[in-house]
């Protein structure tokens, strides 16, 4: 057992969890009312539409498809067992997963490109939508270059996973899989360590009573285009909005 098997693979994942918990908990508790996304619609709408939109439906897809993967291993082996449903599995995934990448890099590139959400940007978002990207990415490559992804996830990953979760980490196998596989792997567990630090964090408080709240209709009594100019200058009336 090297130096860097025991760094990245032990320590590693120790250190994402638990920086992780205590982070998002102290961030809560100190900062409650920016514990948000600090939504930009209001400052450009179109290109969020379309980053965000494929990239939400996807990552939840993965995250989901990971963590079934994590808790119910043997299910995932039985339905495997028929080629017909590992190949939809294997290929919905990577479908997934070029949703997601695409949602994303569109994303990344509206935060660079527009000047004003440049103001409202700060450096470690950049760096988690940096390393979003190349970890989906290297996801995908994983995906098509190591083939069956999810048999192995469940019967090499899965009981890594748990091994941690039980304070009893067995990297036995973990150490064996090809580098890009491993560096997938360590770039999850950087990406969960520097989430407390980013808006990310509102993940933790999803507004599930959006789904049962009564639906709400705006209508705009002027020129949408002349009050979303920034040429427009700002006036003291009160907006005539419904």
């Amino acid at each position: 057992m090297t130096p860097f098997n025991v760094i990245f693979f032990i320590a590693l994942p120790y250190a994402a969890l638990l920086m992780f918990f205590v982070g998002t908990i102290y961030r809560y508790k100190a900062t409650k009312f920016k514990f948000s996304s600090l939504s930009s619609q209001f400052l450009e709408t179109r290109k969020l539409y379309w980053g965000s939109v494929p990239f939400h439906w996807g990552i939840l897809f993965l995250f989901f498809g990971h963590l079934i993967a994590f808790l119910f291993p043997s299910s995932i082996l039985a339905w495997n067992q028929q080629p017909v449903r590992l190949i939809i599995l294997e290929v919905s995934a990577f479908v997934g997963g070029v949703v997601t990448l695409l949602g994303l890099i569109n994303l990344f590139y509206r935060r660079l490109t527009d000047a004003r959400l440049r103001k409202v940007t700060s450096l470690i978002d950049i760096l988690l939508e940096a390393l979003l990207i190349t970890e989906i990415f290297l996801g995908l490559w994983v995906a098509f270059g190591y083939r069956w992804g999810s048999s192995w996830f469940a019967t090499v990953l899965s009981p890594y996973l748990k091994s941690i979760f039980t304070f009893s980490p067995n990297i036995d196998a973990v150490v064996m899989l090809p580098f890009i596989i491993q560096l997938h792997i360590i770039l999850a567990f950087v990406i969960f360590l520097i989430i407390p630090f980013t808006r990310l964090v509102h993940v933790l408080v999803y507004p599930l009573s959006y789904l049962w709240r009564p639906y709400q209709k705006v209508i705009w009594n002027w020129d949408r285009k002349q009050i979303r100019s920034t040429q427009t200058k700002w006036t003291i009336h009160k907006p005539r909005n419904n």
